[in-house]
């Protein structure tokens, strides 16, 4: 057995990526990317033809710095049809209000213009209609806060133009180039897709709540406005991708996958994951679609594409993840999702068959320095599969290790085969990881999803424990040395392990978890109320059924918080939206009122998840801290 590697710094695993996120122009000669800049990320720009071998774009005359922001990262950007501006999100230390800003390709020393600039106004969604390249149709609650309306955004005067005014039950709107489209839920919560035509609606189609509890997802419509892609499992409990003709709301089979799930929602949800369907950036026409089981699968939907597909693959031994491409698809920028590997950018230019490598994010990393993640499946005690990732630390005999289990968010998420930072942490400080895709866990199937309907700390924990008692008896996971750890859905996982089954775990980290379920689900933004029939009021409860919410309380830690025992972190935002910080706020209240073992982080310039490296580096070095005092792993 060789020695266990040196430790890895907290801050080469959190800290800024020298280069991220590149999306290639639509005349294909630049290339917008997200680089450091005074600590924070923001949006450089170079031709994609210049040397990219410099380490500092700063100072690198070929690069052009085109945002400013010293306050908080920036995550999300595209470009505008016609290539002129770049466009990005950015809201105000996690308050989730987000803003649409516009930055000048052109003239990258022209400050970004703000051009949502309303105070606790969030902007839902912006799309860029092709046949209008300098308007933006937007999604904001301007009018009421509980209300989303449809504007046409002039990006060069920033004005506002009302579209649709919701009247009160619309819960999203899909713009298409044949007409607007309204979505709206039926008593029970089926959903309801509609063309929307000053303010009178024609119904269009209807699909199940409980199948979908999210609704039309992805919800893509065909270029020629009389069709939508989107993911459907009528007659089939895995999701495959149809057409849904908007004039007699049928489904037509566009392509599926036997065994996996078209992935869907996850990455809709999670920036950070490409989306399931890849389009045509120009034309909108579709060129592929993502299924994800143990390894991500690519369908090529697109003569074209089919060539391109195995020439992008053949880059790299990881899953291709984010792709952007010029007006004509020939030119490509694309990266790739590994379990070791933080990631490669190339560009690649199907013209010519040349390609070549941009950067890598985060060049520091070595990846043979880091730990392989293995993908398995347990068996609960009901019969239920559960898929699992396993990681064991490099250089270490895998006998009796102090083991996390790592429990992701949602529920309604999944993990999967990818390079994920606080995994490698954890392995690198000589920890087992153990991540559990337990009951409501999408991607595997409605049925796998649908079991955890009233099972919050019930047989979803039940999944939990059963899959530690699986590595226990594989001998690599030592059972008295388990902590348990998760952020939002994941950290109300971790105080439900510390409260409900306070014996089986040494420690516990909630990291923005929820510890009162019927405060989570009255404290909901009021635009999306209405939204969580099939999602918070379908698999928690109803706090207005008097026997439900007592049921809800009872399965809430805060209700047992007096039994938990082992020493417990809790980590959270002070203005996050989804989970307030009085979750944690009580919690931790009510175990230092009895002397028990508690560790408080409160970051007073994030929401419910921490964007900032400042922030990530002082979170995880708390955290690295504090399983080394508890399971007696080694500590940077």
């Amino acid at each position: 057995m060789t020695a266990p590697p040196t430790l890895i710094p907290v801050e080469d695993l959190f800290g800024l990526p020298v280069r991220s996120r590149a999306v290639l122009s639509p005349d294909g000669t630049r290339v917008a990317y997200l680089a450091p800049w005074r600590d924070r990320l923001n949006v450089f720009l170079r031709d994609v033809d210049s040397d990219w071998a410099t380490p500092d774009d700063e100072d690198d005359g070929a690069a052009r710095r085109v945002t400013s922001d010293t306050r908080r990262n920036i995550d999300s950007f595209f470009w505008s049809a016609d290539g002129r501006w770049l466009l990005f999100l950015q809201d105000t230390d996690g308050d989730e209000n987000w803003h649409l800003h516009r930055a000048d390709a052109d003239r990258p020393d022209e400050p970004a213009a703000d051009l949502t600039p309303y105070a606790g106004v969030r902007l839902l969604h912006a799309q860029l209609p092709p046949d209008l390249p300098g308007t933006a149709l937007v999604q904001l609650n301007l009018r009421r806060p509980d209300l989303i309306d449809v504007f046409a955004l002039d990006l060069v005067t920033a004005e506002l133009t009302t579209v649709a005014e919701n009247p009160g039950d619309v819960v999203g709107w899909l713009p298409t180039s044949g007409g607007l489209l309204a979505h709206t839920m039926e008593e029970g919560g089926d959903h309801v897709l509609s063309w929307w035509d000053r303010d009178e609606r024609r119904p269009i189609a209807r699909l199940s709540g409980v199948d979908h509890p999210f609704g039309f997802q992805p919800a893509v419509p065909t270029p020629d406005g009389t069709g939508l892609w989107t993911g459907s499992t009528r007659g089939t409990d895995r999701t495959r991708l149809v057409r849904l003709d908007l004039a007699t709301g049928e489904q037509t089979g566009v392509d599926g996958h036997p065994t996996f799930d078209l992935d869907t929602p996850r990455p809709e949800a999670d920036p950070r994951y490409p989306s399931s369907l890849i389009l045509h950036p120009g034309t909108g026409d579709l060129l592929g679609a993502r299924y994800l089981g143990a390894r991500q699968e690519i369908h090529a939907l697109d003569e074209h594409f089919a060539e391109v597909l195995p020439r992008l693959a053949a880059l790299s031994d990881g899953d291709l993840a984010h792709v952007s491409c010029d007006a004509t698809a020939r030119r490509w920028v694309v990266d790739f999702t590994h379990d070791r590997d933080p990631g490669v950018t190339w560009f690649y230019d199907h013209a010519t068959g040349r390609s070549r490598r941009l950067f890598r994010p985060f060049p520091h990393l070595d990846p043979e320095r880091l730990a392989p993640v293995a993908p398995v499946t347990v068996t609960a005690r009901d019969g239920i599969d559960l898929p699992c990732h396993v990681t064991l630390p490099v250089g270490v005999e895998p006998h009796r290790l102090p083991t996390v289990l790592l429990v992701h968010g949602g529920p309604w998420y999944r993990d999967s085969w990818t390079y994920d930072p606080e995994v490698q942490l954890l392995a690198n400080r000589g920890y087992a990881v153990l991540q559990v895709d337990f009951r409501g866990s999408t991607g595997y199937g409605k049925a796998h999803m649908q079991a955890a309907i009233g099972q919050f700390a019930g047989r979803m924990h039940d999944d939990l424990i059963d899959a530690v008692d699986w590595a226990a008896g594989q001998g690599w996971a030592d059972p008295d040395r388990v902590a348990v750890y998760g952020s939002s859905y994941g950290g109300y996982a971790a105080l439900v392990g510390a409260a409900f089954t306070p014996d089986r775990f040494a420690a516990a980290v909630s990291y923005t978890g929820m510890s009162d379920l019927v405060d989570l689900v009255e404290s909901v933004v009021p635009f999306a109320r209405r939204a969580v029939e099939n999602s918070y009021l379908r698999y928690i409860g109803d706090p207005d059924d008097p026997d439900q919410r007592a049921d809800m309380l009872a399965r809430s830690p805060i209700s047992r918080v007096d039994d938990i025992t082992a020493p417990v972190l809790l980590i959270h935002g002070a203005n996050d939206v989804r989970v307030a910080r009085s979750h944690s706020d009580r919690v931790a209240e009510a175990l230092r009122a009895r002397g028990a073992e508690v560790e408080y982080l409160l970051n007073e310039n994030e929401g419910h998840w921490f964007i900032n490296p400042d922030s990530n580096i002082e979170l995880y070095r708390t955290l690295d801290r504090f399983l080394a005092r508890h399971l007696g792993g080694r500590a940077g």
